[in-house]
């Protein structure tokens, strides 16, 4: 009844239903405009992403890895999501590059850097028993500010795994490069974009 006799009434005062849709279109148009602005602000705000490194050794390990995850959204990997945690199964960060390759991360944040303890063997062999066969990589790296045991990275070399030591995570992290151009050999592009 209260709804007929609302029609009835806009039958009558037609103007006010259509101020109404006018009001509604500037209201959807202004909404949209700020959404557009805010996510073009935010790319702005990722493209100017540096690190240098006493701001990653001042970190907490989770806080390295969200750190290690926007630094791959920065060089254009959209889907970069942390993932790190108890049960991870040596999986820190997971994302897909321009190219549509499929990283998985292992993130070894060290409290002493450089002079912290070298990540060794059996973190890489987490990493290489998990990071094809469970996530599904095309590039296997382990990230950490501080350094590699030769074994290590004797180990590393063997199963193609990359290493992103202190000095590799210096040079990704003050925006020099994106991090497969700081990688050697890596496996070839999934799809062709407008990078390859």
């Amino acid at each position: 009844m209260l709804f007929v006799a609302v029609v009835q009434w806009l039958l009558v005062h037609w103007w006010v239903l259509i101020a109404l849709l006018a009001v509604g279109a500037v209201v959807v148009t202004g909404w949209v405009q700020r959404r557009q602005q805010r996510a073009q602000w935010e790319q702005v705000q990722a493209r100017a992403l540096r690190y240098a490194m006493p701001q990653l050794d001042a970190l907490h390990h989770r806080e390295f890895e969200n750190a290690v995850r926007e630094l791959m959204r920065r060089d254009g990997c959209q889907d970069a999501v942390r993932v790190g945690g108890g049960g991870d199964l040596g999986a820190d960060v997971k994302a897909t590059d321009p190219f549509g390759r499929r990283w998985v991360i292992q993130c070894k944040h060290r409290r002493g850097g450089d002079h912290g303890s070298a990540v060794g063997t059996p973190d890489l062999q987490v990493l290489n028993g998990t990071a094809r066969p469970v996530h599904g990589a095309d590039i296997a790296v382990l990230v950490t500010n501080g350094r590699v045991t030769k074994p290590g990275v004797a180990f590393a070399s063997a199963q193609r795994l990359y290493l992103v030591d202190r000095r590799t995570l210096a040079q990704w992290a003050a925006g020099s490069q994106p991090l497969w151009t700081l990688l050697g050999a890596l496996p070839p592009p999934r799809r062709p974009t407008a990078l390859s």
